[in-house]
């Protein structure tokens, strides 16, 4: 784009990458919301603990690029629904580490199991290249991306 063009929303890409992502987001967040009463960041922190292991509120705060006090809403919540659980941590005790229950690992494993196949369905609307090309790029926009 040039200084000429004129700006257009719809081919702003901060926009279209915030639309698309709410877009082909909102079918698998019908399926945890309906399936576990959770929210978005409540999926978020199960899902960063179920990959990643166990760790502290800051760290999926940092991973997840959420606020803080959104974290500590959904640890609550996912507390209260006996998914998670907080242990002081031996070396700092100031330090809660967040650990999923059994019951927060297969909740964990059952989203997991849906979320690989909405997102083979999704991958399924571009060619084999395009998804390819299209991961290649996002990886690349956000390169620091949690690894693992």
């Amino acid at each position: 784009m040039s200084d000429d063009d004129p700006f257009r929303l719809q081919d702003f890409l901060p926009y279209l990458l915030n639309h698309t992502a709410e877009d082909v987001g909102q079918g698998f967040a019908r399926i945890y919301k309906d399936r576990y009463g959770m929210l978005r960041t409540e999926w978020r922190v199960l899902a960063h603990l179920g990959q990643f292991g166990p760790m502290d509120a800051t760290r999926i705060g940092s991973m997840a690029r959420v606020h803080k006090t959104k974290i500590s809403r959904a640890v609550a919540a996912l507390t209260a629904k006996r998914f998670v659980t907080r242990d002081t941590d031996q070396g700092d005790r100031r330090r809660a580490v967040l650990c999923l229950t059994r019951a927060g690992q297969a909740a964990y494993a059952d989203l997991a199991a849906i979320a690989r196949d909405h997102d083979r369905a999704l991958a399924a609307r571009l060619t084999p290249q395009e998804h390819a090309t299209l991961l290649r790029c996002l990886k690349k926009l956000g390169q620091d991306l949690p690894q693992g």
